[in-house]
């Protein structure tokens, strides 16, 4: 999305001198937005996230509009909503939105920002996401679990208040250390968030599909709920130009595909650097693949912030 949209060559008037702002885009720009959205949807994907990465307490601050986060989620799923709306009109094919709940860029276990504002923050992201016709929530690219805990408790909350029943997704992102960013394994993350009531757990961001195959090998084996993964396209090279990836479409839907016979996860897409052309090869290639009956074997366990036992 970030890519795509910094490639339209937004002006300055566009952030309305926010630079780098995505979200406000929503307001001042909300054609280049379902551009990208369009450009996803033609390939024949199922669902998009909304362009609300950025629409938290933190990531938001950083540009003195934090009180802006109602808002901006809500126009990011209106404009979604549209756009998944003309593709399903066009071909009577359903599609959905995502409404994406960024980490921000504050980690609460460090002391960054405290546990209540954080919270309250995600319930009025997840509550403009629903307003605007998201039809799923999102927490992804989730570094610290305490905030991992406060998005999914404010999407909770979120729901609760306006009356409807979503799906709550979270998506881990494990580093190529093999834990998340503060030290946590795919066990710890595993205990620590199945209990909080969440519909599907996955992986997504910082590696690619080589690096994630183990993590997803312990969800398939222990985790209750279904499983999500979107890796970026392989491990990003630093160039003079800016991050490079180095997965091409064929490689890419190649992992994808042995992941679905593998492990079973029900949504498959891409992170960085999977551009559309990406995932009309996944598209291409896990549509009507057959899908293993996956039989977890749950571990009853309690997690500190590291480890499982």
């Amino acid at each position: 999305m970030g890519t795509m949209l910094q490639a339209a060559d937004p002006t300055l008037d566009d952030f309305t001198g926010l630079e780098g702002c995505n979200e406000i885009l929503n307001l001042t720009r909300p054609d280049l937005v379902a551009s990208v959205h369009d450009a996803y949807f033609s390939v024949g994907v199922d669902c998009v996230e909304t362009n609300t990465f950025g629409a938290n307490l933190a990531a938001l601050a950083e540009y003195g509009v934090e009180d802006r986060v109602y808002e901006l989620s809500e126009a990011g799923a209106r404009i979604a909503r549209a756009a998944a709306d003309a593709h399903t009109a066009a071909d009577g094919r359903p599609r959905w939105v995502l409404g994406s709940m960024g980490p921000g860029t504050k980690l609460p276990t460090l002391g960054h920002v405290a546990y209540g504002p954080l919270r309250d923050a995600f319930q009025q992201n997840a509550e403009g996401l629903v307003r605007g016709g998201a039809d799923a929530l999102l927490v992804e690219t989730s570094q610290d679990l305490l905030q991992t805990k406060a998005a999914v408790v404010g999407a909770r909350r979120a729901l609760d208040w306006v009356g409807v029943d979503l799906p709550v997704i979270v998506q881990v992102t494990v580093e190529t250390t093999g834990t998340m960013l503060l030290g946590s394994e795919i066990g710890a993350a595993l205990t620590s968030l199945e209990p909080l009531g969440i519909d599907m757990i996955g992986l997504n961001c910082a590696t690619g599909p080589a690096e994630m195959a183990e993590h997803l090998r312990h969800l398939a084996r222990h985790a209750r709920v279904p499983l999500s993964v979107m890796p970026n396209a392989g491990l990003p090279v630093l160039t003079s130009d800016g991050a490079h990836y180095p997965l091409s479409q064929e490689e890419l839907a190649d992992a994808q595909e042995e992941f679905v016979r593998t492990f079973g996860p029900a949504l498959v897409g891409g992170c960085c650097g999977t551009t559309p052309e990406h995932l009309r090869a996944i598209v291409d290639r896990v549509r009507g693949a057959a899908v293993p009956d996956r039989r977890p074997a749950p571990e009853p366990g309690a997690a500190s912030l590291y480890q499982t036992v």
